[in-house]
C-alpha cells in the first residue's frame, strides 16, 4: 500500500521526468569532454536539429563561433560557480547566427560532474528594440535637418535677392559674377529642399501593389545603358493595399537606383512581394502586412553605416548624397509602415513592410 509520501515521490518523479521536454527554455547537457548528451525539444527547435543529430556531438561541432568557449566551460567544471550572458551570438556551420541569452552551470548526473546549459533566443525581441531607437534616431535626426534647412534658406533667399538688385547696376561684363552667386544660391536651395523631403500629404487609395512594382520594373527595364537583370517574384495572392502610388514607386526606385549604382553587369536585382503575419511596425503589433523586398547580390553595405543608413547625408558611395535612402524611409513612414535592410557581401536585402488595413 502506497503512503502519501511514496505518492509525493511518485509525482515528484514524473515532473522531473516530464518538465525538460516542455520548457520553453532551451537546455543543453553536456559531460566534462564537452560532448553533448541530452538536449530538449526548445533547444532542438532552435537549433533546427533533432535530438539524434545532437547528442554525442562536440559543443564546437554544433557552435562553430561563440563567446563562450572551452576554457571558459572547464573554469566552470572546476570551479562550480556558474556564469550568465545576456548578448551571446551562436554561429552555426552553415553560418546561420543566432542571438540568446545563456547561464551555464555545473550539475552531476550519475554521481559525474556535467555542464548545463540553458538559453533563450532573443533575436526578435533585440530587433525590435534595435528598430524602435534607430526610428527615434532617425527622427531626431531629420528634426535636426530640417531645424538646419530653414535657417539656411532664409539667409540663402536674401542672399539671391541682394545679387539680382546689384545685376541692375552692374554692366554687362560683370553680371556673371552676379549671376554665379545666384546660380548657387538656388543650387543650394534645391539641396535644402530635397533634404527636407517630400511635403505633401500622401494621396491614398486601394490598389494593386503589384502595379507600382511593374512600373519600377518597366523605367529600369527601358534604360539601354543598364545590363543589370532584374527578376520579378510576386505573390499574386496579395490583396488590395491602400498606399499613394507616386510615393511608393519613388521610395521602391530610390533603393533600386542605389543598388544600380553598386552593381557590375553580372549584378542580378529581384522584386519580390509576400504577406507578412504578426509584424512590429515601430513598436505596434500588426496581424497582417505586406512585404516588399528589394534584394540584389552586390557587394554590401559597409557595415560601419548599417545602423545609420536612412540618416540624411549618409552614404557608402564616394560620390552618393545620402538623400534617396532618407526620402525612401521619410515616405514609407507616410504610409505608416517600415523600411529596413539587412547587409552582407553579396546579399542585399531593403524590406518595405505596409499594414493591411483589411485583415479579415
Amino acid at each position: 500500500m502506497h503512503t502519501n509520501s511514496d505518492s509525493m515521490r511518485e509525482l515528484k518523479q514524473i515532473y522531473q521526468q516530464q518538465l525538460g521536454g516542455q520548457l520553453a527554455t532551451a537546455v543543453i547537457v553536456l559531460d566534462r569532454s564537452f560532448i553533448i548528451q541530452y538536449v530538449n525539444l526548445s533547444a532542438e527547435s532552435i537549433l533546427v536539429k533533432s535530438f539524434d543529430k545532437l547528442v554525442g556531438k562536440s559543443f564546437n561541432d554544433i557552435f562553430f563561433t561563440t563567446s563562450i568557449n572551452k576554457v571558459q566551460l572547464q573554469q566552470l567544471l572546476d570551479s562550480g560557480q556558474e556564469f550568465t550572458d545576456s548578448d551571446v551570438t551562436l554561429e552555426f556551420i552553415d553560418n546561420h547566427k543566432i542571438t540568446v541569452e545563456l547561464t551555464a552551470s555545473s550539475v552531476e548526473f550519475n554521481q559525474t560532474p556535467h555542464i548545463l546549459i540553458e538559453f533563450n533566443q532573443i533575436d526578435k525581441q533585440k530587433q525590435i528594440s534595435e528598430e524602435a531607437f534607430q526610428h527615434q534616431q532617425w527622427e531626431s535626426a531629420r528634426d535636426l535637418i530640417k531645424g538646419l534647412a530653414h535657417e539656411i534658406k532664409n539667409p540663402l533667399g536674401g542672399l539671391r535677392g541682394a545679387a539680382q538688385l546689384l545685376s541692375l547696376e552692374l554692366d554687362d561684363d560683370k553680371k556673371e559674377y552676379t549671376e554665379m552667386i545666384i546660380e548657387q544660391a538656388d543650387r543650394l536651395t534645391n539641396l535644402v529642399d530635397r533634404l527636407l523631403g517630400p511635403n505633401q500629404l500622401p494621396k491614398m487609395s486601394k490598389q494593386n501593389i503589384h502595379l507600382v512594382l511593374e512600373k519600377v520594373f518597366k523605367l529600369v527595364s527601358f534604360d539601354s545603358n543598364t545590363k543589370i537583370k532584374l527578376v520579378r517574384d510576386y505573390d499574386p495572392s496579395i490583396p488590395e493595399v491602400t498606399f499613394d502610388e507616386e510615393k511608393l514607386q519613388q521610395a521602391v526606385l530610390n533603393i533600386v537606383n542605389n543598388a544600380i549604382q553598386v552593381l557590375d553587369e553580372s549584378g542580378t536585382i529581384k522584386l519580390k512581394t509576400r504577406i507578412a503575419s504578426n509584424q512590429t511596425i515601430n513598436g505596434k503589433r500588426i496581424k497582417l502586412g505586406v512585404r516588399i523586398s528589394i534584394i540584389d547580390n552586390g557587394p554590401g553595405i559597409p557595415e560601419q553605416i548599417q545602423d545609420t543608413l536612412f540618416y540624411p547625408m549618409v552614404s557608402g558611395r564616394a560620390n552618393g548624397t545620402g538623400i534617396g535612402l532618407s526620402i525612401s524611409q521619410t515616405l514609407i513612414h507616410q504610409h505608416h509602415g517600415k523600411l529596413s535592410c539587412k547587409s552582407r557581401p553579396g546579399h542585399t536585402e531593403f524590406n518595405i513592410l505596409l499594414p493591411l488595413e483589411d485583415e479579415g
